[in-house]
């Protein structure tokens, strides 16, 4: 029979497995208190990073229906639950492995999908959600004025012909 206790936490686990946009498991052997308040600060309100015990992990995964990830919870294992833009948070975990060789970034899932650590990579290669939603407004934008300067090229061309022609009678006459 389970204790109440981790009864609880599983319960908690499986809320925010289910809550979060993505969820990225991590190996923290090695880092201290601080560095890992570091990185907590780092992810700031996008995402929400634990340490957390593998069975009660494992078994709230499976409840939340990610079972794809629980293969991943073996030796010391903390958990960004994200909340925010899964970029962002996936740029500030590569850019804190970076500074701390002893993180390393095993993997996750990202809106039901597993994620390898190199697909958290290259997550975190991406541009923000809100640069790539300029670009795209500037395609658009280049794309109306090109249809613009279409739709008004026959006429300004009919206009210069016009023109021409007036020229050129006020020139025989």
């Amino acid at each position: 029979m389970a204790r109440p206790d981790k009864a609880a936490a599983v319960a908690e686990l499986t809320e925010q497995f289910r809550a979060a946009n993505a969820v990225m498991l991590t190996e923290y052997r090695g880092l201290s208190v601080s560095q890992l308040m570091e990185l907590r600060r780092s992810l700031g309100g996008n995402a929400s990073y634990a340490v957390v015990k593998n069975t009660l992990a494992a078994i709230a995964a499976k409840e939340a229906g990610l079972e794809d990830i629980a293969d991943e919870l073996s030796g010391p294992t903390a958990i960004a639950f994200v909340t925010g833009e899964p970029v962002d948070a996936a740029k500030s975990l590569r850019d804190f492995a970076k500074a701390n060789n002893q993180l390393v970034i095993k993997g996750g899932v990202l809106e039901g999908s597993k994620l390898s650590a190199a697909d958290v990579t290259k997550l975190a290669e991406l541009e923000s959600r809100d640069v790539l939603l300029g670009k795209a407004a500037g395609a658009f934008k280049a794309a109306m004025y090109q249809a613009a300067y279409v739709f008004n090229a026959p006429l300004t061309q009919a206009a210069r012909t016009v023109e021409a022609l007036r020229e050129k009678q006020a020139a025989a006459a």
